[in-house]
């Protein structure tokens, strides 16, 4: 079974990215934080995400979770992980960034 991971089509005439439901589970992944080899968890998408930030940055994914790790409160690491991940799309999505791709306005919508 397909479902749509926004929920509708995207306003910038993409469609959105569609994605069988049993993607969705958690994928468990090695990785060496600090010298030292651990496991963590986190579904597709996450681990896509934190590859495609890994070769943009020029780090190995090792090198950008050991940053995480160190900069991390009181959470775990791989609720620390989803917590880099969103920040650095949202950050990535200015408004220069929206126009330069041709993404519609912003909708002005009640908060």
């Amino acid at each position: 079974m397909e479902r749509n991971v926004l929920g509708h089509r995207a306003h910038n005439g993409f469609k959105a990215r569609l994605v069988d439901a049993q993607e969705s589970t958690l994928r468990s992944g090695n990785v060496t934080v600090a010298g030292r080899r651990t496991s963590i968890r986190l579904e597709p998408p996450m681990w896509q995400a934190l590859r495609e930030i890994s070769a943009r940055e020029g780090k190995t994914m090792h090198a950008l979770v050991t940053e995480i790790e160190r900069g991390r409160a009181q959470s775990s690491l791989t609720a620390a992980i989803r917590v880099f991940l969103l920040d650095y799309f949202r950050a990535a999505a200015t408004e220069e960034g929206h126009r330069r791709a041709g993404h519609s306005p912003p909708a002005h919508l009640p908060v």
